[in-house]
């Protein structure tokens, strides 16, 4: 006969998530330590929670068996879209049998109350707490487009500086256009790549009042830059 597959004892799990990588997950570790979660079963992720496409909750969610207890310090830090919460903890809930404690909302708690009244509060406040968590990024997302919105129309500029020509460029360009240069070291010199250089040049050019033919891309000033690039 096959030998059956062991069945391993329950263990305790702790998810950790932050937004972006410079903030710090201390806060929440800290939160974690009364409760003796062993290092390995402690999960740190640092990445958005507009969805459930994290590498670290794939791998908790595979660890994860029947009768595992998993803490998170608040449901935000599980995820920050409604439905995908929900369909999330039906998932562990119902269908691998995990238990879910939200420490700073005791309420959500599955360990506590198995009876029909006590799963109905729990799904209740985690509907609750889900449609907050949702309706909080929204807002900080209209907040900032609506900060982006007002800064630029005082006149804030968005972006990455744009390049300048260096004091010399005349210099360069007279070597660059004579074939002294090529029009990687050229571009070297200016600090910029070639693309940019031309892009800047072009730019320069036609503030000067120069014709659409002065600055035709097929003039021998750039083409000799751009074949020797090549």
């Amino acid at each position: 006969m096959p030998k059956s597959k062991a069945v391993r004892e329950p263990q305790t799990f702790g998810y950790v998530r932050v937004s972006v990588k410079e903030q710090n997950a201390d806060r929440q570790l800290i939160a974690m330590e009364p409760y003796q979660i062993p290092q390995s079963n402690l999960f740190v992720e640092k990445q958005s929670g507009k969805d459930f496409d994290r590498p670290k909750y794939k791998r908790l969610f595979r660890e994860l068996c029947a009768g595992d207890l998993l803490y998170i310090k608040s449901i935000d830090r599980l995820g920050r879209d409604y439905g995908e919460i929900i369909e999330q903890w039906r998932l562990l809930t119902r269908e691998k049998g995990v238990d879910i404690k939200v420490l700073d909302m005791p309420m959500l708690d599955t360990t506590y109350c198995k009876d029909l009244l006590g799963t109905f509060i729990s799904d209740l406040v985690l509907q609750v707490m889900s449609f907050s968590s949702q309706l909080e990024r929204e807002n900080i997302l209209q907040r900032q487009a609506e900060g982006i919105a007002a800064a630029k129309a005082k006149g804030v500029a968005f972006g990455r500086k744009a390049a300048e020509l260096p004091k010399d460029f005349d210099d360069i360009y007279r070597r660059w256009r004579t074939r002294e240069l090529t029009g990687k070291q050229a571009a070297e010199l200016c600090g910029v790549c070639v693309k940019t250089l031309y892009n800047l040049t072009a730019e320069r050019r036609a503030g000067d009042g120069r014709t659409d033919n002065d600055r035709n891309v097929n003039s021998p000033e750039f083409i000799v830059g751009y074949v020797s690039v090549k």
